[in-house]
């Protein structure tokens, strides 16, 4: 838990980061406010930067464009360049909390602050247990936030140059290493270990390299753990994913196949779901000879066959295993709770998704999406196999993907901030594409929060409003009891925001009378 040695460091940081949150909550808020009255909508959205089109909802075309929240200035510097997005497969997992830590102190400009450091645990989704650490030290935990299984590029990890070294921490640390006594041998530790100051000690090392931090373990075995693992760690390079397929989407023509889709596990055996859907009437999942099947293995090649009458539609194929998920991979959560590394699997339920769509004519595009740390945004990827052009619009701009050719939009999105677009195809298919991008450990300041489009998320999307984010927050790794005079000014100013708009549309409509 935080305690009050001096300035709350951590603290300043997490209410940082919901005040961002709060503001944008608040400009929302006040944009919804502003619409009974167009002059005072206009005036608001010329103020926050919030124009007629990123106010829109989060359906397709422009609208759900405008929920990304991203100018179009920005996107028009992006551009369109050639690549295709590949398929963020793997375990789904929920955040249980932390369970076995001890204590750490955190020396910051502002002062000292203590916080817990240790292993976290959580739940996958089909079955399955996970023991992590943090790699994100200063922004909150949120209790039962739900995590994907996500490579290093798209977190934090892709842009540290110790990401390696972290790993190896893992791999010669509790709980992968759970003879504590040959543990302390090797860090010269005397007075023997326990499984909080192994824990503790692991963390904190970690913080040291993911967070750049000047932290140290309370328990004098437990520093003397961290000290041995920050000097003796080596650079490793990133586990594979525990399965994964190397794309995220495909298209074509009936009668043809589609594909290939290839399979990338370390499990034994992958189970092969056929669609279901009754747009899916006839469609068969085959091999590279043509015989349908319901098992894959690494490197199994796997195709849509798809019936010569069939109407244009579009169906899903999902593939899962079980399998002991590498140590090193990274977890990054669906709203804004703190980036996990993996320290240690049960046998685990993993799986893989994978969208065919096909048409006899006209444009036929395949969309997929993968977050990008390194160009600050998220990838999106539009593979066109028909023999028209495939046009879309997106934040403002229009973007064409050629008949047999394929493109990837990079979406630039400030850090923290949530997404939540929709595109319609040609055969009226609608792919959606949520989440929010966390790339940094340190979190943005306001200032650089309010210079672009903050119209869309509402705070539903973005993780909960501020009283529940009260409720949720884990304190032990950067949550904080600051939280509820942060959700009260959020409070505060939704309903300053609301009157003030208020006001002026009353003085104006007495001006005009």
């Amino acid at each position: 838990m935080i305690s009050s040695l001096s300035v709350p460091f951590a603290r300043r940081r997490a209410a940082a980061r919901l005040a961002a949150a709060t503001l944008v909550s608040g400009l929302v808020a006040a944009g919804v406010i502003a619409s009974a009255g167009t002059a005072v909508a206009d005036s608001a959205a010329d103020d926050t930067g919030v124009g007629d089109t990123a106010a829109g909802g989060t359906g397709a075309g422009d609208s759900a464009a405008g929920g990304t929240g991203v100018g179009d200035t920005a996107a028009g510097d992006t551009g369109v360049v050639a690549g295709v997005a590949r398929s963020e497969g793997g375990a789904t997992a929920s955040m249980d909390g932390l369970k076995t830590y001890g204590a750490a102190v955190i020396h910051g400009d502002a002062g000292d602050t203590e916080v817990s450091a240790g292993l976290f645990e959580m739940s996958v989704e089909g079955g399955g247990t996970l023991q992590t650490y943090c790699v994100d030290l200063h922004n909150p935990t949120q209790r039962d936030a739900k995590y994907d299984e996500t490579p290093w590029s798209g977190s934090s990890l892709g842009a540290d140059g110790d990401a390696g070294r972290i790993r190896w921490i893992l791999q010669n640390s509790y709980p992968q290493v759970n003879d504590l006594a040959s543990l302390a041998r090797k860090a010269g530790i005397t007075g023997g270990l326990t499984e909080q100051d192994a824990a503790a000690g692991t963390q904190v090392a970690i913080w040291r390299y993911s967070d750049d931090t000047d932290v140290v373990a309370v328990d004098p075995q437990a520093e003397q753990l961290a000290d041995y693992l920050h000097k003796a760690a080596r650079d490793t390079a990133e586990p594979a994913a525990s399965l994964a397929l190397d794309t995220g989407a495909v298209s074509g023509r009936p009668g043809e196949l589609l594909g290939p889709v290839t399979v990338h596990t370390d499990a034994d055996a992958v189970t092969v779901t056929p669609p279901t859907d009754a747009a899916a009437d006839g469609v068969r999942i085959v091999g590279e000879d043509g015989k349908a099947i319901t098992s894959a293995r690494n490197g199994s090649r796997l195709f849509f066959d798809i019936p010569e009458d069939a109407d244009p539609g579009s169906a899903e194929l999902t593939v899962q295993a079980s399998t002991t998920i590498p140590v090193g991979r990274a977890f990054t959560a669906e709203s804004r709770s703190q980036t996990q590394i993996l320290a240690g699997s049960s046998e685990s339920t993993v799986s893989a998704t994978v969208t065919a769509t096909w048409a006899k004519q006209g444009a036929v595009p395949a969309l997929s999406a993968a977050k990008n740390c390194a160009g600050a945004g998220v990838d999106l990827s539009a593979a066109n196999q028909g023999d028209a052009a495939f046009t879309f619009d997106l934040m403002g701009m229009t973007y064409t993907i050629p008949a047999a050719a394929s493109r990837t939009v990079t979406i630039p999105l400030q850090e923290d901030q949530a997404y939540d677009f929709t595109i319609t195809g040609p055969q009226g298919t609608e792919s959606r594409f949520t989440g929010v991008l966390d790339c940094k450990t340190q979190t943005a300041e306001i200032s650089n929060l309010t210079t672009q489009t903050l119209s869309e998320p509402s705070p539903a999307t973005v993780g909960g409003t501020a009283s529940d984010t009260t409720d949720t927050n884990l304190a032990e790794t950067g949550g904080s009891s600051a939280t509820p005079l942060i959700a009260g000014t959020a409070i505060g100013l939704v309903v300053i925001g609301g009157a003030a708009l208020l006001l002026v549309a009353r003085k104006e409509n007495e001006a005009r009378d």
